[in-house]
């Protein structure tokens, strides 16, 4: 019997009435053109993260004239545009993560989606793309779920990945507001982000360059905050490390892991268990994996939680003094992921993944968390979180 954990989200970060168009999404208008060729499923146990795709996709145009057309459901396939189109020339794009995922009863289930169309709405409003109506974004979503339901594979630890993307059409080289736009889904069967599963990482602290900066775009789901990192990403798995720290400041403060939210729990300076994460100060991304551990170890009282400002030097102090408990990244695409040694100024800090248990990848409130989220998204423990589809 499931047991019953009922989690109300916190309130909206990003809530703001949807603007600039007249006419917004609407789901009752959905058209599909389904394939008649279905593509056979791949083998769960040979499937790469973002390699292989589903058989149609979700597509919705909007221009600044008409406002948002009729949402279609179509063939998976390639996009006609202009080489001149303002997504290629300035990164007019943003984009989104979230998973669908098959219970044991066969259904198929989101995680909190509202949230991942709220912080679009917030990346798209900075790029003054239009905005949309979440609910009906959901929607259409869920159509395409009920399309490619076949593709959603089953077993914890396997989903379907969905990559909601918003980008400017105009055929143009001026850098100006867009006029048209499109909003796409594409979904891809997956198993664990990590090759290695739910194993440890190194990280590599990056003294030369940063993720963010205060009054940027940390804190928007951007493109073109991505493909920046890859050099550095590089550059650590040079030096054997398989993420990036980064940091930010002379007094190196934590920002994220790669492209996670970072935790650490920790004894902290007054000897008190702490689960510390950076504030949401304009430079971190608003995580909704990180939005809900927080929720969720707060509700269980246990120990501390803190959203504040936390740099290397203390990580390092509390290295040496045996007060660094476990470090973990926290994500869609990998949900939580543990940290067991991190490389500061030529030094590397080992982190304790579990005393108790020599052999295993987590320290204990790690795998708790790992755990508790899991049962939500799989359908196996009961809560408000968990959006059944079919």
């Amino acid at each position: 019997m499931a047991s019953s954990l009922c989690l109300s989200g916190l309130a909206g970060i990003y809530r703001r009435a949807p603007v600039g168009a007249r006419t917004g999404i609407q789901a009752s208008l959905l058209q599909k053109s389904l394939t008649t060729a279905p593509k056979a499923l791949v083998p769960k146990e040979e499937l790469v993260f973002g390699h292989v795709f589903t058989d149609h996709m979700l597509t919705i145009e909007w221009t600044a004239k008409r406002g948002w057309g009729s949402p279609l459901i179509k063939p998976y396939g390639p996009l006609v545009l202009d080489p001149s189109c303002s997504v290629f020339h300035y990164a007019f794009e943003c984009f989104e993560g979230l998973k669908a995922y098959r219970d044991a009863q066969g259904n198929i289930r989101l995680f909190r989606p509202e949230k991942n169309m709220e912080r679009m709405n917030s990346s798209a409003e900075r790029l003054h793309l239009p905005q949309f109506d979440g609910k009906e974004a959901v929607e259409c979503i869920k159509e395409l779920l009920r399309a490619d339901k076949r593709w959603v594979p089953e077993g914890r630890g396997y989903s379907l990945y969905l990559r909601p993307t918003l980008i400017s059409t105009e055929n143009t080289l001026g850098v100006h507001r867009a006029n048209s736009a499109l909003l796409y889904v594409i979904a891809s069967p997956c198993g664990p982000y990590f090759p290695t599963g739910f194993k440890a990482i190194s990280l590599y602290c990056d003294e030369s360059n940063v993720r963010a900066w205060p009054g940027g775009v940390g804190n928007k789901k951007l493109g073109a905050n991505y493909a920046p990192s890859v050099g550095p990403q590089v550059a650590a798995e040079n030096k054997g490390y398989q993420q990036v720290l980064w940091t930010i400041g002379e007094d190196h403060e934590l920002m994220e892991v790669g492209t996670m939210n970072m935790f650490v729990f920790w004894r902290n300076e007054s000897g008190e268990q702490e689960l510390v994460t950076p504030p949401l100060d304009g430079t971190i991304l608003p995580g909704i994996t990180r939005d809900s551990i927080l929720e969720l170890t707060r509700n269980w009282g246990e120990f501390k939680v803190s959203e504040r400002k936390i740099n290397m030097k203390q990580i390092a102090c509390a290295s040496d003094e045996g007060r660094l408990l476990e470090v973990f990244g926290a994500g869609t695409a990998c949900v939580v992921t543990p940290v067991s040694r991190i490389h500061f100024q030529g030094k590397d800090y080992e982190i304790p993944l579990n005393p108790s248990i020599p052999s295993a990848q987590a320290g204990p409130i790690t795998a708790r968390i790992y755990d508790t989220l899991f049962a939500v998204q799989y359908g196996e423990t009961t809560s408000n979180w968990s959006v059944v589809v079919d």
